[in-house]
């Protein structure tokens, strides 16, 4: 006789599993504990098997007597309907490890040890704000270009253009990776090029004219701010390095006998030891410093605690509160300035230039340059650069650049 749900909601839990038979091999089974589990029971194959459909009253009488006739009709067709779940749940966890936020933070847990500490949480941090909610559980072989752009546009909507470039480029690296793997087939990062905006590269802004240079150089000189942050202020321009690398300078690093200053490798971006040469300029202001942070550990101490390097935004926070806004003049641009200046107005050569800018470049033979490539001529170079500088403040002549000759 067929179940009914009234005699499944009389039916108490006895001291072994009772069974109640449906029909074509369908049956509840009620467990001592009071669990009512759906089964099926079929032949496959000469094989006696058992399916499972759910429990009672999640799954109630009629919705089972639907799985039950489903799987029945798989038989009919020679399929067996257990191997059929087990492939359909294989595929759905198959999935699920490929989901693009597991092989994107595979990817980032891989190469994190080439990036310094902050690059790779700031790497994770925007994967984690502006992808992962849309795109994350998302199978990474399936996601297709105009689901990518339309993440992409919620960045740009909020204004953050140069954020939205980055993000693409990050995504266009987790798919690469992906492809490599065997779990994606292409690219589709690369199939939106020209699809969004150019970046204006506001975040980097520098002053690269030499008559606007000589009014910085005078200002940072007369900033009324802490000790620490003036000291970083005029030497930022005298060696030109990155501002996570000037702020965390230690003074363990700095070498006054070699008149040099020795970056591991660990916080070079470029996770490659570099060398910047100290001008006497340079020098100087280091001289002056030591007496105060001396003690702690770092060059640049915050201004709360020895044991701490100044925050990420004091460089450019000063620059701010002497008139510089962020489109006119950052940290960063620090370098700007001496790349443009270094090759267009003193004509050093380019790869001197580049060196001591820790870019990663190649000798012709393809190999990384060391820390100590044309280390005579960048020493001669950081000189002159200083020397030049002290000109522009003195109000030397201001050399023309050499497109302009």
């Amino acid at each position: 006789m067929a179940l009914t749900d009234v005699k499944i909601r009389n039916t108490k839990p006895g001291a072994k599993p009772i069974k109640l038979s449906d029909s074509e091999g369908m049956y509840l089974l009620i467990n001592p504990g009071g669990g009512k589990y759906w089964r099926l029971k079929y032949r496959f194959e000469g094989k006696e098997k058992v399916l499972a459909l759910g429990t009672y009253p999640q799954v109630p009488l009629a919705e089972a007597r639907d799985l039950m006739r489903a799987a029945r009709k798989e038989l009919r067709n020679g399929v067996d309907p257990g191997a059929a779940r087990r492939a359909q749940k294989c595929a759905r966890e198959q999935r699920a490890a490929n989901s693009f936020e597991i092989v994107a933070r595979e990817w980032w847990e891989r190469f994190k040890p080439t990036w310094t500490e902050g690059h790779a949480q700031t790497i994770l941090a925007r994967l984690e704000q502006n992808v992962f909610p849309w795109l994350g559980g998302a199978p990474i072989g399936e996601i297709e270009a105009p689901e990518l752009l339309a993440v992409l546009r919620r960045i740009e909507a909020r204004g953050a253009l140069e954020t939205t470039h980055r993000v693409k480029t990050i995504c266009g690296q987790v798919f690469r990776y992906a492809i490599a793997t065997g779990r994606a087939k292409r690219d589709v990062a690369a199939d939106l090029k020209g699809a969004i905006p150019p970046a204006k590269g506001r975040n980097h802004a520098a002053i690269t004219e030499p008559k606007e240079v000589a009014p910085l150089l005078r200002d940072l000189d007369a900033y009324q701010g802490g000790f620490v942050v003036r000291c970083a202020l005029r030497l930022a321009p005298l060696v030109f390095v990155r501002p996570g690398e000037l702020r965390q300078a230690e003074w363990s690093e700095i070498d006054f006998e070699a008149e040099q200053w020795n970056i591991p490798a660990q916080r070079m971006k470029t996770k490659a030891p570099h060398i910047v040469p100290l001008s006497t300029q340079a020098l100087d202001i280091l001289k002056e410093l030591q007496p105060y942070s001396g003690t702690s550990r770092y060059l640049f101490p915050s201004g709360r605690t020895f044991d701490r390097c100044m925050s990420e935004n004091t460089v450019n926070a000063a620059l701010r509160r002497m008139g510089y806004d962020g489109d006119v003049m950052t940290g960063h641009g620090f370098r700007a300035m001496a790349r443009t200046i270094l090759d267009e107005v003193l004509q050093i050569r380019p790869d001197y230039i580049e060196q001591q800018l820790a870019h990663a470049l190649r000798d012709p033979n393809g190999r990384a340059y060391n820390r100590t490539a044309h280390l005579a001529e960048r020493r001669k170079m950081m000189q002159t650069w200083a020397d030049y500088l002290d000109g522009l403040k003195a109000g030397a002549k201001v050399l023309p650049f050499k497109r302009e000759a």
